[in-house]
């Protein structure tokens, strides 16, 4: 019951934690982190003494003393447990991953509709299927328009084109 009180005491974000750069700064553990960038700032001299653990950045640790503190850190455990987790998971799932995709049948081959287009060259508002509409050939094709009967599209806008009209100057 010791290890369940002291367990939930460490999660407690109410409880006081004394700030490595001042001891008499006394912080709530849900502001620790903002604090520590704080007095880091504050305090450059000291800041410049210590290191940052690399599993648990709210723990500032002498130089001297970080590789003691990296060999027997507990969110050491945590981390490692996480780690070889995920690489159990990762392994796992590239075995029994098999891809049962099939690219679709392709109806389309360029070259040949490259060759059944004519030669002749792109004329804007004209239509070109690539189907040979001459003379002889059987297949009609007409021109569509979506304006109704009796209209046509101007010719001209209604309006001049400023940088037209200064090309012209």
């Amino acid at each position: 019951m010791d290890l369940e009180g002291n367990y939930v005491d460490a999660l407690d974000p109410e409880r006081l934690i004394q700030c490595p750069y001042d001891n008499y700064h006394q912080i709530r553990a849900c502001r620790f982190p903002y604090h520590l960038i704080k007095c880091r700032k504050n305090h450059p001299e000291i800041a410049k003494q210590l290191a940052t653990c690399p599993f648990n950045a709210r723990h500032q640790v002498p130089r001297a003393e970080i590789s003691r503190h990296i060999s027997s850190c507990d969110d050491k455990s945590c981390i490692e447990e996480d780690i070889v987790s995920q690489s159990n998971n990762c392994q796992g799932e590239k075995m029994n991953i098999v891809s049962m995709w099939q690219p679709p049948p392709c109806d389309e081959d360029w070259d040949r509709d490259l060759q059944e287009q004519s030669n002749s060259a792109f004329v804007w508002g004209t239509f070109s299927s690539g189907i040979n509409n001459s003379p002889g050939s059987s297949v009609v094709m007409e021109q569509k328009s979506n304006l109704m009967s009796g209209m046509r599209a101007p010719k001209s806008l209604p309006y001049s084109l400023s940088w037209k009209s200064r090309a012209g100057n």
